[in-house]
This record gives structure tokens, sequence and C-alpha cells, in this order.
């Protein structure tokens, strides 16, 4: 059995690592992109996030005002464990608390604020079973500047891929700005409007640089991250060669009358963490620096 203790523990911890200190995919894309640049002000812009991130990880203060909203991904093996979601629960409470994050959790129509990050659905838990020995939380604390940039469109089968493109023209093209990029597109297509969304969200947790295991979709994630960086809207919208690090999709069957296509933005505070908790209490952290314990 896998104690709520050890669960807390963890996401907890899960959290402070994702507060102060980015994978290392999304920093090297950061560097890359700072050293591609030629003009001065996106290389500023660009200067100043790098900056951000190394004091983050020297005084262990989060990256950003913004602390987010907080969304939990769980892969539930072939484990016993105690109080999942109300430890999962607790452990954001706390980390609320001691890291601290800001509370940002409200009551959607009151604004009423408990102060903890937890109420009602938040923060959001999403698990799915698998056949592993072992119970993996996955933490992606998400700012609302780029998560108010998200957006959904009921296309037809008429619309086509054209039409697809042109809507994620649009969105990237309207948000501008304001998701402070360069950041990271997400992209559902197919499913229903909350499949399509789920996938959005979902793409984010994968690496940058990899790509969709279908040609088809990889080939669109590559031509759609040239054709949205050549705008040029660039580093918090200032201009430049760089406005998202990357772009990756998922699909899903549709029905045949229809197709959804929903995108969800990252901002360059590309935060997530995970870990691994086994059945004897050992805790296994899979993302940045942090040993085994």
């Amino acid at each position: 059995m896998i104690s709520k203790l050890v669960v807390k523990s963890t996401v907890k911890e899960l959290l402070r690592i994702a507060s102060v200190e980015l994978p290392n995919d999304v920093k090297m894309a950061l560097r890359a992109a700072y050293e591609r640049e030629v003009d001065a002000v996106p290389k500023m812009q660009l200067k100043a996030i790098l900056d951000n991130i190394d004091l983050a990880e020297k005084t262990g203060i989060p990256m950003c005002q913004d602390t987010g909203i907080h969304v939990v991904y769980v892969k539930w093996g072939d484990v016993d464990v105690e109080d999942l979601e109300e430890a999962v629960r607790e452990g954001v409470a706390e980390a609320t608390s001691s890291i601290p994050l800001r509370p940002n959790a409200v009551h959607p129509l009151t604004r009423k604020n408990p102060g903890t990050n937890v109420g009602l659905h938040m923060p959001y838990i999403h698990i799915d079973k698998t056949k592993e020995k072992f119970l993996e939380i996955t933490v992606m604390p998400k700012g609302f500047g780029a998560e108010n940039m998200s957006a959904l469109a009921m296309l037809t089968p008429a619309h086509g891929l054209k039409g697809v493109k042109e809507f994620i023209l649009q969105t990237v093209v309207k948000a501008g700005g304001n998701p402070c990029p360069p950041g990271i597109l997400g992209i559902g297509i197919g499913g229903t409007a909350d499949v399509a969304m789920k996938l959005a969200k979902e793409a984010l947790l994968r690496p940058l640089g990899s790509r969709n295991p279908d040609p088809e979709v990889a080939k669109l994630e590559e031509e759609l991250l040239e054709a949205l960086n050549g705008l040029g809207i660039g580093p918090m919208g200032l201009g430049g060669k760089t406005t998202l690090l990357g772009v990756n999709i998922e699909v899903a069957y549709t029905h045949t009358a229809g197709l959804p296509v929903a995108v969800n933005y990252q901002c360059w505070a590309a935060r997530r963490a995970s870990a691994r908790i086994y059945p004897d209490g050992r805790v296994e952290y899979t993302s940045h620096r942090k040993k085994e314990v």
C-alpha cells in the first residue's frame, strides 16, 4: 500500500521543483532561441527570461509570480494507494503555504478565494489506469496569461486541413504577446469538443523536439512551427524569430460530420515535473535533477 503521506509529500515536492526549475528541454530551447536571435530587443527579452530561470534555481523562489492553477496527471498502476485524490489535494494546499505559491484558485462567480489552491474540481486530477507496478504523478502548474489564449473551433470536414491551419494561425495572431511568448502550442484535433481540449493540454506534456508517431501529424507539427515563427510576433510580442518553441499535436478519431480543433497555449514558463512511487515507498523523480529518495 502506497501511503497517503508519501503521495502528499511527493506532490508537494513536485510542485516545488516545477515552480523553480524548468525541464531541460525547455531551457535548451530557450537558449537556442537566444543564440538564433539577432535583433537587440527580442534578444534582450530572451536574456531576461534566461536570467530569471537561473535566479529561480539559485534562490529557490518561483520563476513567475503566476504560479498557476494545478493540473495533475496520474498513471495508476497495479498498486494500492491510500486516499489518492485527498492526498493530492493536501499536497497542493501544503505546497501553497510552504513554497509559497500564489493562491490562484477561486470560485468562478463569487471569486471567493480559500487561499489554498484547493476547491471544487481543483486541483484538476486526471487518472489513467495502467498495468505498471508503480504510481506516476505529473504536475503541470498552468499560468493563465497563456491559458486565457486557449481556443476551440468546431470545424466541419469541408474546412479540411486548410481550415485547421487557418484557425491555428488566427489563434496565434490574436494571442500576440498575451501568452508571454516564446511558448509552446498544444493542439488537439478530433474527438468531441471536450476530447479535443483534453488532448491539446496533454500535448504540452510531451518534451520539445518529440514528434507525433503519425508521419502526417508530425509533418503538420513541423509545418506549423515554421509558419507560426514566421509571423514575427517574437519574445513577449516585441518581434523576433521565435514566437513558439514547439508545436505538439495529439489526434483522436471523430464523427464523420465533425472536425474539432483545440489550441492550448503554454508560456515560456512551461512547468512540469514527474515522479514514480513504488509500493515499497521509494520515490523516483523522473524530471530535472532531483535524485531518487
